[in-house]
């Protein structure tokens, strides 16, 4: 699921806040981010942006830190309009180019995958840019072996589909009908029965290139040896 997620400058512009008065909010546990990009580059949220327009209004009405804290804790603010963000706060996020960089890809190809609906961020920023959990470094190897394992990123997109089915199956189990529930369940454990045909005949075919490559090296080793000897004979 994605999230709307504001950079600090765009926080301070949406919130109409100078960033010495932000950031104080943020040293004295008023504000905390979100999440963090590369570098620890901090991030928040819509709900962050409601609560720090809340606090600025205390703050225009001559409300000191300390008392919009008590003020927060006592009463709270009314309840956010946009939801709450995953229970995993602080969680590292990668940026494309990062991400690129770890999975040893070009920029281009993560937006192509993205384009083709195999990968989606997790949080776009209003300014446009794209954060993506570090799951997804170990993700977008899986679609290079599939790619080596002969799949087409059609074929890819439909694994990945059944990834984020999955994924939302274990997490709320009345997001689809029982009868719906149960089609897509089984059609994921015959993609993973097609799977595993693939991988094994993967692993076969290795083991064959693994022996003929071992036997041509030492005769090759040998043959050039004896050219060696040719050589010196001569």
């Amino acid at each position: 699921m994605k999230y709307s997620i504001f950079s600090l400058q765009e926080i301070l512009e949406a919130s109409n806040t100078d960033e010495q008065t932000f950031e104080s909010w943020v040293r004295s546990g008023l504000i905390q981010p979100v999440g963090e990009g590369p570098d620890h580059v901090p991030f928040f949220d819509s709900d962050t942006l409601e609560k720090a327009q809340h606090i600025l209004k205390f703050s225009e009405m001559g409300y000191r830190t300390e008392e919009i804290r008590k003020i927060l804790r006592k009463v709270g603010l009314p309840d956010s309009k946009h939801g709450k963000t995953p229970s995993a706060r602080k969680e590292q996020f990668l940026t494309v180019g990062v991400l690129a960089e770890q999975v040893g890809v070009s920029t281009r190809t993560i937006k192509h995958w993205e384009d083709k609906g195999i990968i989606t961020a997790d949080m776009r920023s209003h300014g446009g840019f794209r954060l993506y959990r570090e799951y997804y470094v170990f993700f977008c190897r899986l679609i290079q072996d599939l790619q080596l394992f002969g799949y087409s990123l059609d074929e890819i997109k439909v694994i990945s589909d059944y990834f984020r089915v999955f994924d939302r199956i274990r997490s709320d189990s009345e997001a689809y009908s029982p009868e719906e529930t149960d089609i897509q369940l089984q059609g994921m454990l015959e993609e993973i029965t097609r799977l595993f045909e693939k991988t094994s005949q993967l692993k076969s075919g290795i083991n064959r290139w693994e022996e003929l490559l071992k036997k041509h090296r030492k005769l090759i080793i040998n043959q050039k040896a004896k050219n060696g000897k040719r050589t010196d004979g001569d």
